[in-house]
């Protein structure tokens, strides 16, 4: 059996009685205190993040641009000095490899970030499409650590501990060398909860240091873990790769269109295509249980008993009070206002399709 990894702050969670999972290969904080607690925190006040297990790639050399523009679904060409973008990498068939964040240093400097479940494979993946560009991939998941402040109260928190002025820092940008605690930190104003925040990198001593010191002074912030992650993620309709996108899921199916750039060339750019022209024959909707019940990942979705979907993702939403999700269907049954049955225990309860925004994002533009 493999040893599972650990970041560097997993003697901290330890001491501040975290229970710890498998996560992907890693073993990680679920909790601290109560999820639900967790997640009250972060929708009101301001929670910290262990993220460290992602992924980070810097991609650097004359060709970098080009061989991203190839990998990536989104448009790199239009990218500033400083700003951050989503997207995915997709197989030949439209599959995706991994949904990311690539940050862009300059022309020929991007780091990239990808899933701790997917680095291995990621990483094979993107070596191999390597040999027509000239370009230096490198590894630095071990080297950079990363923590994520995210909630109301995040920007607050934050500016206390740098004197550079955060409110500079715009949605989806980044500075690269930030002193914060007399210590050089990448920051980016991005994140996975719905909420306002902030994506620190950095050293992974210095990460440490930091995570320790916020914790200890601010009587406002509490460690998340990654139970709450998920429903917050959730509520604020991010995907999770393996649930609402798949080497079978597509982004197109998925609902993430607006990050699939048809106009340019991309691994994937055909099979998608002519999925569009064809008409999707799946797509992602959110739904609300009408019944009493919680759905869950897996669950049949039937109409009159015949099977039409599943379950991508379910929960009972701690925010909005009541069950809802979001379910890979039949086109054909997708539309808003739709009657559907969830299948919980073998048991159809009733559900209804609404639209997956199920609750407002608080990006600060």
């Amino acid at each position: 059996m493999n040893q599972l990894k650990r970041t560097v702050l997993y003697d901290v969670h330890v001491k501040y009685g975290a229970k710890l999972i498998d996560f992907g290969g890693w073993e990680m904080p679920v909790n601290f205190t109560k999820i639900i607690d967790e997640h009250h925190a972060v929708r009101k006040k301001a929670g910290l993040f262990d993220v460290s297990h992602m992924g980070k790639v810097n991609i650097t050399g004359s060709e970098a641009s080009a061989y991203l523009e190839k990998i990536f679904t989104n448009d790199i060409s239009k990218l500033e000095n400083g700003q951050a973008v989503y997207g995915f990498m997709c197989y030949e068939n439209g599959g995706v490899v991994d949904d990311l964040l690539i940050y862009k240093k300059d022309i020929s400097s991007y780091m990239l970030v990808i899933n701790a479940s997917n680095i291995d494979k990621d990483i094979t993946w993107l070596k191999d499409q390597l040999k027509e560009f000239n370009v230096k991939l490198e590894n630095i998941t071990d080297e950079c650590a990363e923590i994520a402040i995210q909630g109301p109260l995040a920007e607050a928190i934050l500016q206390r501990y740098t004197k550079y002025d955060l409110s500079k820092i715009r949605f989806f940008r980044f500075k690269s060398e930030i002193l914060i605690n007399d210590e050089l930190f990448l920051v980016s104003r991005t994140g996975y909860t719905g909420e306002d925040g902030f994506e620190i990198y950095g050293k992974p001593e210095n990460i440490k240091k930091l995570w320790v010191n916020l914790l200890e002074k601010e009587n406002e912030l509490f460690p998340i873990g990654l139970g709450a992650r998920d429903t917050l993620r959730f509520e604020a309709s991010l995907p999770l790769y393996g649930h609402e996108i798949s080497k079978d899921i597509t982004p197109l199916e998925a609902g993430f269109g607006f990050f699939v750039n048809l106009n340019k060339s991309f691994i994937g750019k055909e099979a998608l295509e002519k999925q569009k022209s064809e008409g999707l024959k799946r797509k992602l909707v959110g739904f609300e249980l009408l019944d009493k019940g919680i759905p869950r990942e897996g669950y049949e979705v039937t109409i009159s008993g015949e099977k039409i979907g599943i379950v991508t993702t379910g929960y009972h939403s701690p925010t909005l009070g009541k069950s809802i999700g979001l379910a890979l269907i039949d086109a054909e049954y997708a539309s808003i206002g739709k009657e559907i049955e969830i299948n919980i225990r073998n048991k159809p309860k009733k559900a209804r399709v609404i639209s997956k925004r199920f609750l407002n994002k608080k990006y600060k533009k």
